[in-house]
């Protein structure tokens, strides 16, 4: 039955958030909780009513918005206190991202840490005077329940309501305040180093990975160590980057019978994973792998990107052809659930034989392999992973590694076939617009890389529903759900789809990427750049009023939009040779340098474009006939070079070309030499002579 419709229509069990389009906010339709969405309606009724606002931020794959809800406000008494005393207000963190952008800065603020759920008390005129993440119905442990703090916050809004307006007034007077810094002077390669060395001393030698536990992937870690290493020949660097992307794919977080990533890992071995899929996971471990393979030629990074994207294009792809947002860790209301064996079931499954081998191959013991992480117990619950190597088993059982890779296929689709058939985990199908310039992105380069039509097709597909939608809304959008756009795009939805654009202009060498990428770009810095103190503010000039409009530069779990937009200025201005982008990049870095340089390691996909600013960087032109063999080869080979930091033009012969050359004016009289494939070279801003053999071509960007 369809829960939405005419508010007039939604009977006693439902409440205002059953008009809504997010799975998240749909998930709370049925609480006794009187929900609003975010928006006048609930402003203005506590403005009238005299009440604060309880703000509750969160996702639909958030496995502890689920406690929450389940605890609290699926609580018939919690949610009498709530509609007592508060107006309140859930919000989708994935769908308004410039709502948690803000809130989640304040919560970091007062508390000094944050996460999700998000829970914010706060007046009227939106500003905040509490903050928390989680909160029990009952206090324990020395954490106030939500019964006793719902009746302290009524007391205090009743009797001293000043001292809580005046906290949040002058707490909204200090966020200001730190948005309007100082410039640095620009990042220099000392703050490279730091964070190697930082990372280097984090750097789990055991396991991979960085820390103790919970871990992490962070790819863009990876990334930036992969350019160390390129830079400096720093084995340790990349050392680190293989045993972790080995750890990885071994353990548990990765999905040995459907494929992709977990969120992270709980314990130090990668073993016991949070369950939730996001969508900017896949990209971004992608990512990581692909380079990787470049870098060492080895197939094994291929493979398991190779089952990444085999997971999203079977899994997560809409009928549009771009990508949902993730998928839930619950199923039947159990963590896990969907993903974890018994010794007994795998022998009802496989025969006697395959049954053997796949209790060797992943870890798998009568008793369980972990913990219950409540109970601390052995329930016979086994997650599957790999604690050796297919090189070391093949060995012990005297097997080929091609006779038993093709056993283990063998094994993983009759355990897929029999999983199932089980309940899977709810899917998150909102389409997010900067998850998935990240995944087209991925999808792009590994097409590129791998020689994959299918991948750069994909991502084509994906970027052209983007493309198309900008035409329909007359301005990019952030989300898209059941036929409907919605939400002012933000500086992550433009950046991200601006650098999936210009890696699927590299992919295809269609022009109509590359134009649309610098259309984006010039959008951006219109729409978000901060004329006075620089860099990108993460809402648009013409969004809502939400207290302040601030500029994210810390790479989380995803980098930030600053951090992309860096590399997108560096890029597009060494394609078009236009310097007022490089000013840009430049004012960027320098606005955040103080900050970067107070703690690196927080910014290691902004320290990405730093490398490419200090150098050496390369421009280049390839010119020829596209269906050539010769011009084929340049590319191939190309394309095999680890060479992060460069930009790659192709300036077909036989084919009219005026477009290029309004962007890109310079290429007009690099042509091919003598019919025959040519590659030009500019590298730190010094060009050298044109080049018609590949693999001089090679030796020249190695060199």
């Amino acid at each position: 039955m369809d829960i939405r419709g005419d508010y007039m229509s939604i009977t006693s069990t439902t409440n205002r958030l059953a008009n809504e389009k997010s799975p998240y906010l749909l998930q709370h339709a049925h609480n006794p909780v009187d929900w609003y969405p975010w928006g006048d309606e609930a402003f203005n009724k506590a403005k009238s009513e005299d009440k604060p606002i309880f703000l509750s931020i969160g996702y639909s794959t958030c496995h502890w918005c689920h406690v929450m809800e389940g605890e609290s406000f699926e609580d018939q008494e919690v949610a009498d206190l709530m509609n007592q005393t508060f107006v309140s207000i859930k919000v989708d963190k994935e769908e308004r991202p410039d709502i948690d952008n803000i809130y989640m800065a304040i919560c970091q603020a007062m508390t000094g840490s944050g996460g999700w759920p998000l829970t914010i008390f706060m007046t009227p005129e939106k500003k905040p005077f509490f903050s928390a993440t989680y909160i029990p119905k009952e206090s324990k442990y020395g954490r106030m329940g939500m019964m006793d703090l719902i009746k302290k916050v009524d007391y205090l809004w009743s009797t001293d309501k000043k001292s809580l307006v005046s906290s949040a007034e002058k707490l909204a007077r200090e966020l200001h305040n730190i948005y309007a810094g100082e410039k640095g002077k620009g990042i220099n390669q000392y703050a490279l180093e730091e964070a190697v060395t930082d990372l280097g001393g984090l750097f789990d030698e055991q396991y991979g990975g960085f820390g103790t536990a919970p871990k992490f992937p962070s790819p863009h870690n990876l990334l930036f160590l992969l350019r160390d290493y390129k830079r400096n020949n720093n084995k340790d660097s990349l050392n680190m980057v293989t045993k972790t992307l080995d750890a990885m794919a071994m353990g548990g977080i990765f999905d040995h019978v459907g494929f992709g990533f977990h969120r992270y890992s709980t314990d130090r071995k990668w073993l016991l994973p949070h369950f939730e899929k996001m969508l900017y996971d896949q990209a971004m471990i992608a990512l990581a792998y692909i380079e990787t393979y470049e870098v060492t030629q080895n197939d094994k990074y291929k493979l398991i990107c190779d089952r990444i994207f085999e997971y999203i294009m079977s899994d997560m792809k809409s009928r549009e052809g771009a990508f949902y947002s993730a998928e839930d860790a619950d199923s039947e209301g159990v963590e896990g659930k969907f993903y974890v064996w018994r010794v007994e079931g795998i022998r009802k499954i496989l025969n006697e034989e395959d049954a053997k081998l796949a209790v060797k191959m992943y870890g798998m013991k009568e008793e369980g392999n972990f913990r219950d992480e409540a109970t601390g117990k052995l329930e016979g619950l086994n997650i599957l992973h790999f604690e050796k190597d297919l090189e070391v088993l093949s060995k012990e059982l005297n097997l080929s590694e091609a006779a038993l890779k093709a056993r283990l296929e063998k094994i993983r689709r009759q355990l897929k076939e029999a999983r199932d058939k089980r309940i899977r985990p709810s899917r998150d199908e909102k389409i997010l617009t900067d998850w998935n310039g990240l995944i087209i992105a991925a999808l792009a380069r590994g097409g590129r890389i791998f020689n994959n039509e299918e991948y750069i097709k994909t991502a084509e597909i994906a970027a052209n529903f983007f493309l198309n939608s900008i035409k329909e809304n007359g301005r990019l959008l952030h989300r898209y759900i059941d036929g409907q756009w919605n939400f002012k795009g933000n500086i992550d939805d433009y950046a991200f789809l601006v650098f999936g654009l210009l890696e699927l202009y590299e992919a295809t060498f269609d022009l109509n990427y590359l134009k649309e990428a610098f259309s984006l770009n010039n959008e951006a810095i219109n729409l978000f750049w901060d004329d006075e103190q620089g860099g990108f503010y993460f809402t648009p000039k013409d969004g809502e009023d939400i207290i302040i409009r601030t500029k994210e530069v810390y790479d989380g779990a995803i980098p930030s939009g600053n951090s992309i937009q860096f590399l997108n200025l560096i890029k597009l201005s060494r394609i078009s040779g236009d310097s007022k982008l490089e000013n840009y990049a430049d004012e960027l870095q320098k606005v955040f340098s103080r900050t970067v340089e107070g703690s690196p390691l927080g910014y290691t996909q902004f320290l990405c474009a730093v490398d490419y600013l200090i150098g050496p960087s390369y421009e280049i032109v390839i010119s020829g006939d596209r269906n050539s063999e010769d011009t084929k080869k340049m590319l191939r080979q190309l394309n095999r070079s680890f060479v992060p930091n460069k930009v790659v033009i192709f300036n077909p012969i036989n084919e009219e070309d005026s477009e290029l050359i309004k962007i890109a004016p310079y290429v007009k009289d690099e042509k091919a030499v003598k019919g025959k494939a040519t590659a030009y070279i500019c590298k730190n801003f010094t060009c050298g002579r044109p080049i018609t053999d590949a693999d001089e071509m090679l030796k020249s960007l190695n060199s």
